[in-house]
């Protein structure tokens, strides 16, 4: 056979991807020393594997694919094969990029799969905090609605005093249970490090205030009405702005609202 027709039986492909015998191994190497040009091929092929691994894994260097190689070719000699015609060296090469074109569609899919399910993950969570959210609004009005319902509770409207006289509240409360609940939506949004704060005031025979809670649940309350502690027959309810954390007393020249029961 000559060096051709050895080029051409495929056998070199063999030699490169290691998969020879110890003799077939010998043989390949000693056509080699014996005919450049088996040894160009040799070394084209290695080049087109090479070439061909950096579009599937571009960390592998020509230094490992060496090493690769040199422990390959500890296995040495070949054994005689038939010349195969010269369409035949090209099929392990189509097998090899059917087989990558195939794999990296697969990792294409899997990854877009991936993204997909992160995606629906994070629009599941939104619509279960969604869901939670509109429960808590909705908790949140029917306790509204039973205070403005319930026969036991009267309405006191909270005016404007003079340092905002156009705020205004209004207070519900139950002569029966003693609860009490603030409207607050007529009030300006608190600044920043302060509060408003409900007092229960005794009119006669002293002007007498008792805090019954802070409105700091303004900003995230949907409805703006809170409730506050039960207060023991008051005879007024005022709202004052305060320092963050409230006052024993209430601040006087910060008077919101006031009005009586």
């Amino acid at each position: 056979m000559n060096s051709k027709e050895y080029i051409e039986s495929g056998i070199l492909e063999l030699y490169v991807f290691g998969t020879l015998s110890e003799q077939e191994m010998e043989e390949v190497n000693q056509m080699a020393t014996q005919h450049t040009e088996v040894k160009d091929e040799i070394t084209a092929i290695e080049r087109a594997v090479i070439n061909l691994s950096y579009g599937i894994a571009p960390h592998l260097s020509a230094a490992n694919f060496d090493k690769i190689r040199n422990q390959l070719l500890d296995k040495q000699k070949v054994v005689q094969l038939q010349p195969k015609a010269p369409w035949t060296q090209y099929m392990g090469w189509a097998a090899a990029a059917v087989f990558v074109l195939g794999m990296g569609v697969q990792f294409y899919k899997l990854n877009e799969s991936n993204s997909i399910i992160d995606n629906l993950a994070v629009e599941r969570t939104k619509l279960q905090e969604s869901v939670v959210d509109l429960e808590l609004k909705n908790k949140e009005s029917d306790e509204v609605l039973a205070v403005l319902r319930d026969n036991g509770s009267v309405s006191v409207a909270l005016a404007g005093q003079q340092v905002n006289p156009d705020a205004y509240a209004k207070a519900y409360y139950n002569k029966t249970t003693k609860s009490v609940y603030i409207d607050a939506s007529g009030l300006p949004e608190p600044p920043k490090g302060m509060v408003y704060q409900v007092w229960a005031l005794q009119l006669e025979p002293v002007l007498t205030p008792t805090s019954i809670g802070l409105l700091d649940t303004y900003a995230s309350s949907t409805t703006k009405v809170i409730k506050v502690d039960n207060a023991e027959a008051p005879q007024a309810f005022g709202i004052t702005l305060e320092p963050a954390g409230g006052s024993a007393g209430p601040t006087m020249e910060q008077l919101y609202t006031l009005g009586k029961v």
